[in-house]
């Protein structure tokens, strides 16, 4: 393999960089209120403060690293300074018939002024303390100073929601629940929400001098500016504005500990105690993270780019199912891992990870063993990062995190991805791999599949990953994909349909995870490794607001409609749609050009699915739009 077919130069060597061949060798009030069981109160919206100054107000020290226990000693509940307050837990299903996905309580000391006979029990379900008050019924709400509370099935009072003031809420005493835009009643289940958990992940931040910035973008879909508080543990990081249907990009710190380690010696894996950041907002938003957000900066270039959407905590479950890619022993001398993550929202949450037949080997360390297993209690905004590990010297294809099964008592975060790694092995050059994962119950058994766009006018071949939730899953293709397999026998099992460059439809009999895998650039004119997540059609949306950094080669979008549909991009229509098969649906490709802030607004008069993406010379990123994320039937 000729590994030195472009300029990198790497600030550790340039005999690295030769060796590898690596896409990252590069330049440098209380009262009691019944609701109907059947639909959520109508609340009015709520007028945000004054616009706070874009300001940096302390900037925390990478601490607090736990390699060991996986056992967080981080505090109970956030500092007053931050406006926060402890976060909440997992609601048990009741009989009101809602859906119990992203549902939350919390425990608090406030008792009832009703009068009514109070008691303290343990709620079986989340583990927490619960508020016993006789004729409680079933259905009924009630504010407890600033905690919404909803009675359930056992006709005890369960903490519903926290009316968190940086978010613009107060708990309405008239109905007992959360009064604002931001309240659960108001959002519903989608990518847009008003409090997210960023977090830098692993990259080969040691092969270059980094000039590039880990950055959020907070796109704002409302028609009212948006107050956006950044915080990461005890310490206020920013303060902004985002103004109406806009999007603002924001730098934040590397989290070193997350990044860094030895190419010839990463890991161990690892859980870092306020490891993310939190965002929070007055108005819905989306929110995406990029690492890096430039490609290119006074002629420096970034090799190891890759996006995500971020997924907002009232849609975070307890149940997740990981894509990821196999350890890259790379040419019998560096070992480049996959990883997963995952990000607590609460104190005292007890993740259990059960690895699929290839998650067996990884880096001991944050509480899982060497063969995967392991049981780690995370307090809000810890997160733990576990790495692949060699499995013996001889087949690295053995040691993938693919499949692995996350789950929580409480809701929590997972991202999947990779350090560094070609794709296919063997073919020049790696970059990094970087997705947040939905929840379990929100994964569905319908997909469709698209490859990318190429700046010639030609797709670029992707590779296509089908992972199963559950045991004897069988799946099937429209059009029909000669070679492609068409069963999964046990949970955690996965398939890859490699180097396709069709438009298909993917339908399985139990629910799935799809992920698409960019290749690398030694097969095509431009971008090197990318993973993205297709989005189930039973996830579409009407509209996106969705932001394609500036200064990359070329960034596009896939769209998926129904044949027919009207879809537009920044109000101009998209046209030139090709059918998929026979299933109703077509694909359109489109360039996504430049403008003065990157932000494109696609809408539809039905539902449809849109997929980013971007490239430069050796690196690449590739994000799924949006989605909604209500809980599909098993």
């Amino acid at each position: 393999m000729n590994v030195l077919n472009r300029s990198k130069v790497l600030s550790h060597g340039a005999a690295l960089c030769l060796a590898l061949g690596l896409a990252a060798c590069g330049d440098d009030g209380t009262g009691t209120a019944t609701l109907t069981t059947t639909e959520a109160p109508t609340l009015p919206g709520t007028t945000s403060t004054s616009p706070a100054t874009d300001s940096t107000v302390s900037t925390p020290t990478d601490t607090g690293i736990v390699s060991g226990t996986g056992t967080s000693t981080a505090p109970t509940s956030e500092p007053t300074s931050t406006g926060g307050s402890t976060e909440p837990a997992t609601e048990p299903s009741d009989s009101s018939g809602e859906t119990t996905m992203g549902v939350t309580t919390m425990t608090t000391s406030a008792s009832s002024t009703t009068g009514m006979t109070t008691d303290t029990t343990t709620d079986a379900t989340t583990g927490g303390s619960t508020t016993g008050v006789s004729e409680c019924q079933p259905g009924d709400f009630q504010c407890a100073g600033d905690v919404s509370q909803k009675c359930g099935d056992d006709e005890i009072w369960h903490d519903y929601e926290d009316c968190d003031g940086l978010q613009g809420l107060m708990c309405d005493p008239n109905v007992g629940a959360c009064l604002g835009v931001c309240s659960k009643f108001n959002l519903g289940q989608s990518y847009i929400g008003c409090d997210y958990y960023p977090v830098s992940l692993a990259n080969l931040h040691e092969t270059q001098p980094w000039t590039f910035h880990y950055s959020v973008v907070v796109a704002n879909t409302t028609g009212q500016a948006a107050q956006v508080t950044i915080t990461r543990g005890p310490n206020m990081i920013k303060q902004l504005m985002v103004a109406a249907n806009s999007a603002q990009v924001v730098q934040l710190p590397y989290v070193d500990a997350l990044i860094t380690g030895l190419i010839d010696d990463p890991g161990p894996s690892l859980m870092v105690q306020d490891g993310a950041y939190r965002v929070r907002s007055t108005q819905p938003v989306s929110v995406y993270q990029y690492e890096p957000l430039e490609y290119q900066i006074n002629g420096s270039f970034s090799f190891t780019n890759d996006a995500s959407l971020l997924l907002p905590v009232n849609t975070w479950t307890g149940n997740y199912i990981v894509a990821s890619r196999q350890l890259w022993y790379a040419f019998g001398t560096y070992n480049l891992p996959g990883y997963y993550a995952v990000v607590a929202q609460e104190d005292n949450t007890t993740v259990t990870v059960t690895p699929s037949a290839t998650g067996k080997f990884v880096q001991a360390g944050g509480g899982i063993a060497a063969n995967g297993t392991g049981q780690v209690v995370l307090n809000e905004s810890d997160v733990l990062e576990v790495f692949t590990e060699l499995n013996g010297f001889n087949d690295d294809n053995l040691s993938d995190l693919t499949g692995t099964m996350i789950s929580a008592d409480k809701p929590v975060s997972v991202f999947g991805g990779h350090k560094c790694t070609q794709i296919p092995i063997g073919v020049d050059a790696c970059d990094r791999l970087e997705e947040a994962m939905p929840p379990i119950e929100t994964l569905a058994k319908e997909y469709l599949v698209t490859p990318p766009f190429l700046v010639n006018n030609q797709v670029k071949a992707q590779m296509i990953r089908v992972i199963a939730t559950e045991a004897a899953t069988t799946i099937s293709y429209d059009p029909p994909q000669n070679g492609a397999p068409t069963n999964l026998v046990n949970a955690g099992d996965f398939f890859e349909i490699p180097q396709n460059a069709n438009n298909f439809k993917i339908t399985a009999d139990k629910k799935v995870l799809v992920a698409q895998y960019m290749q690398s650039q030694g097969l095509s004119e431009s971008g090197d490794p990318a993973m993205a997540l297709a989005v189930a059609t039973a996830q579409y949306r009407m509209n996106y607001l969705i932001h394609a950094p500036l200064l990359y080669e070329k960034n596009f979008a896939n769209v998926t409609a129904p044949m027919g549909a009207n879809v537009t991009m920044d109000g101009n229509p998209i046209n030139g749609f090709t059918a998929i098969g026979g299933s109703g649906y077509g694909v359109a490709r489109v360039t996504i050009p430049d403008n003065a802030d990157g932000n494109h607004t696609f809408d539809g008069d039905q539902k449809f699915g849109v997929s980013i993406y971007g490239y430069g010379q050796y690196t690449s990123y590739w994000y799924p739009g949006g989605l909604d994320l209500e809980a599909q039937p098993q």
